[in-house]
């Protein structure tokens, strides 16, 4: 584990993002709110939230942190027939909150799954991706191939 006692706290955030690619059936089911499961995007939601809080129990070195706030949306796109999963995550802290911000998004994402397997098996879960972070001696960081990936 990198020691990052002698690093000055600072403000850092970090947004990433993911997508579920699911068939019209499983979309319309999402959209209805018709899983057997419940209400599949507020149930990944609060999943995803845990997910970022638990990022160190999950991830070897990564430091324990203390989390100033996760925010996490879920949409359904229906050109592209997926979920598409967006967090931001912020600290004042020693480290980056990158690797929370990406656990929350694949915490959702495999949430979506679970909630839709029983009506699914072939969902992909892809273009899970760091957007953006601020803060830290590393400095700013923004993807440059985003407009690709919408």
């Amino acid at each position: 584990m990198v020691n990052v006692g002698e690093k000055s706290p600072s403000l850092r955030s970090a947004t990433a993002a993911a997508r579920v690619l699911v068939n019209r059936d499983t979309f319309a089911l999402i959209r209805s709110g018709g899983m057997k499961k419940g209400d599949v995007l507020t149930v990944a939601q609060v999943a995803g939230v845990m997910g970022a809080k638990r990022t160190p129990d999950l991830i070897p070195m990564c430091h324990p942190i203390l989390i100033d706030g996760v925010d996490l949306q879920l949409s359904l796109d229906e050109e592209r027939c997926s979920v598409e999963i967006l967090a931001a995550v912020s600290c004042d802290g020693r480290t980056g909150v990158e690797m929370e911000a990406l656990t929350a998004v694949s915490t959702a994402a495999l949430t979506v799954y679970d909630m839709c397997k029983a009506v699914q098996k072939d969902m992909v879960i892809t273009d899970i991706r760091l957007l953006r972070k601020s803060g830290g001696v590393h400095g700013d960081f923004e993807r440059k191939d985003e407009a690709q990936h919408g």
